[in-house]
């Protein structure tokens, strides 16, 4: 028998990716994506894509989608407490485990761990410890297309953000930027690929910055806080329509 699970889905390519492998292996049954969802605003975390957007690729990928609600800017613990809930609630469904994209950062995939431990869930990560540039290769030449839809300031100027992904995007990275964007150097929206039925339809909006203050005390630090999340970098969000 298969094992029930369910997929932590961004809307991003290492997503598209690491369903694509999983689905292929046939070990698992997916029964629902899970993407988490800001309140105020209707978008998913950190992508900023609206969930309109992000039901279109559910309904292409053909399987149902689980939205986790969250605060705008919840503290780790709230938002701790809300996985916790959800995950206790897919338990009493028969899942087992929970899949991610993920691919080198192992204080991440140790968070992720310990904490589905807590309620006897295991992780899956399929692109784990896999180079980024042959990744990235494979998810091109499988066809899947992809666009830029938040870069970090810290790492990359305005210019990438609303950019597809390709060869020439690929060369005009700097060094210091993983062509996958492990460190959180930009975020994707697939919509094209193996895994749709058809291509996600949509249209390019206004490019638009945010930035994110540094909170003033460690009871206030947010799941959105992290290394590439600093007092004085921001961020470059393209909306798609």
């Amino acid at each position: 028998m298969k094992k029930k699970a369910l997929f932590n889905w961004s809307s991003g390519k290492d997503s598209a990716l690491a369903l694509y492998k999983i689905l292929q292996q046939n070990e698992y049954e997916i029964l629902t994506l899970l993407t988490s969802v800001n309140k105020q605003f209707q978008r998913i975390s950190m992508h900023g894509i609206r969930v309109e957007l992000l039901e279109k690729q559910a309904e292409s990928i053909g399987l149902p989608l689980t939205k986790m609600i969250i605060p705008e800017m919840p503290t780790m613990e709230i938002y701790d407490e809300i996985m916790k809930n959800t995950l206790s609630e897919f338990q009493k469904e028969g899942i087992t485990h929970s899949i991610f994209g993920d691919i080198f950062l192992e204080d991440l995939r140790k968070y992720r761990e310990d904490k589905l431990a807590s309620v006897n869930f295991k992780g899956v990560f399929p692109l784990w410890k896999q180079n980024t540039t042959t990744l990235l290769q494979e998810f091109l030449s499988l066809g899947f297309k992809t666009i830029v839809v938040c870069v970090n300031e810290k790492y990359l100027d305005k210019s990438f953000v609303g950019r597809i992904i390709d060869e020439n995007f690929i060369k005009d990275l700097p060094e210091n930027v993983d062509v996958c964007g492990e460190n959180g150097e930009f975020h994707t929206f697939t919509f094209d690929g193996p895994i749709f039925s058809k291509p996600i339809p949509f249209e390019i909006g206004e490019i638009v910055y945010r930035k994110y203050e540094k909170p003033k005390t460690t009871e206030s630090n947010t799941v959105c806080n992290s290394d590439d999340i600093t007092p004085s970098y921001g961020f470059w969000y393209c909306d798609l329509i």
